[in-house]
Formats: C-alpha cells, structure tokens, sequence
C-alpha cells in the first residue's frame, strides 16, 4: 500500500498585470493573434498544484501540505501584485503568455519541493480560461504527446429543452424523465468547457489559437443556442434527446470539424451547479 501514489493539491491565488504582444508586430497582426490579450490587462490568477508521491507510513502523508504551501508562496512572490512584462525577470524578453506563466510556475515549483513529483500545475485566469502543465510521466498528463499543455476556454448559453423520446410510450418517457419531460419544457443556464491540446508554439508562447477557439464555439455553439429551444430551432437534435449527454457528444462532433483532428481534448458541460457531463471523444 505504501507504494501507491496518492495526489494532494494545493492552490493559491496572486494579482498580475501583462500584455501579449511581439514587438516585431504591428498592432494589427497581435490582435489578429492574441486578440484582447494584446492590450494591456490584469488578471487575478488562481494556481492549483498537484504534487504525488507514496504515503510515508510513519506520518500517513505524501509530504507536508505546509512545505507546499510554503514553495508556493515563494514561486508566486515574483508575480504577485507584478507587471509580468517589466517586473518578472523571465518574461522582459519572453511573451508572458499564460501557458508560459503555466510552465515557467511548474519549473520553478519542481525544483522547491523536498517530499514528492509535481504532477501537474493549474492556471486559472478568472472564470474563464484554465491552463495546465504536467510531468511527462504524469498519468495526469493528456495522451499521446505527454509534453503538451492543455487550454481551457469558458462559454455561456442560455436555452430551453424537454426531455422526450420517441422511442418510448408517454408512461415511460414520465417515468425516466420525471420533471424533465414536462409537456412545456424548461431550460439551464449552460456552462461549456472547450479544452484543446497543444504544444507550445516558441514564435507565439501559445498552445492554442485563443481567438479562433473563440469565434469557432461562439459562432458554432454559443450563439446558435443561446436563447434557443433545443428541441425545436436546432436540426442536430431534431431526431435526438437532448440530454446534456447528446448535447456534450453533438458540440464535440461539431467543434471537431472546425478545430482540427487531434486538437480537441475534452468538452465539458455544466447544466446546474450540480450536474456535469464530460467526452473526449473515441
């Protein structure tokens, strides 16, 4: 038992400001590649690190919670309450990118830690974008290209649905549905995670198109079914239930199209704050 791995994690948050911009560009082409993140902003990031490691039998943990903590703190003390562009000494000539912000926080927390592996660092950029860096031989780290990080982009949709299906009597659609199969519908207040994979691309500090990841789910997704009725205005469902269990497999099926063969990691679908439903498709 001592030789299996347990994961604890622990977060901590810092107020940064940057920009994300090469000046060898002109202001047209950083937009067009980086989009709002070439003006200068702020962010209040949220970092979550996972460290693993055997359980030490003499005090039941991997490592002291309190001795990550404490390296935590002293990695994020370089980019709390900091201009990461002209304050943080690996970005004056590197694009802070947050996928780069992700790595460069894993590197340095890697080297602090006594007692257990850094399995994987989380950047949260407010509520709407996640960044994640893994070790390579992290069984956290997505597969195949263990190397590269995943990007996680936050949408919002509003619609209404019923839960019906043809396929079975009016008894039985009651029965399985339950309040869902209401005759007059209802509806959710949606929240869509679209996460990609990528590497890390050394001209840009990316390891995705974050404007083009937004055009696509907001003209493919996000403004088709906002305020829509599910059942009557969108023809992908027209011969489907639409349980958030379609509803998560048919946006997979349709972003896959747009994105990319082997870009698109994961679609996650919140339709209250108690219910999820998670593909990565075949």
């Amino acid at each position: 038992m001592t030789g299996s791995r347990i994961h604890i994690t622990k977060q901590a948050e810092v107020a940064t400001s940057h920009r994300c911009a090469r000046p060898d560009w002109d202001d047209r082409h950083n937009a067009a590649v980086y989009g709002p993140e070439a003006r200068p902003h702020g962010h209040n990031y949220r970092v979550e690190a996972t460290v693993s490691g055997p359980l030490d039998p003499r005090t039941g943990m991997v490592t002291n919670i309190k001795d990550v903590k404490a390296a935590l703190r002293e990695v994020l003390a370089a980019y709390d309450h900091r201009d990461l562009n002209r304050d943080h000494p690996a970005f004056r000539t590197r694009i802070p990118t947050s996928e780069r912000v992700t790595r460069a926080i894993f590197t340095d927390l890697a080297g602090r830690l006594g007692a257990g592996r850094l399995e994987r660092v989380r950047l949260h950029e407010g509520d709407g974008a996640c960044y994640e860096a893994h070790h390579p031989d992290s069984p956290l780290a997505p597969s195949p290209g263990k190397d590269a990080m995943l990007v996680t982009r936050r949408y919002r949709f509003c619609a209404a649905h019923r839960l019906h299906s043809p396929a079975l009597s009016e008894a039985e659609n009651r029965e399985t549905f339950l309040d869902c199969n209401n005759p007059n519908g209802h509806g959710h207040d949606y929240t869509l995670d679209v996460t990609v994979r990528g590497k890390v691309d050394p001209a840009t500090g990316l390891a995705a198109n974050h404007p083009h990841l937004d055009r696509t789910v907001r003209a493919e997704i996000v403004d088709r079914y906002n305020y829509r009725n599910l059942n009557d205005d969108l023809p992908e469902f027209a011969d489907a239930v639409t349980t958030s269990e379609n509803i998560v497999k048919t946006v997979w099926e349709i972003l896959e199209k747009r994105l990319g063969e082997g870009v698109l990691y994961r679609i996650r679908l919140a339709e209250t704050r108690d219910n999820a439903f998670e593909y990565y498709g075949d």
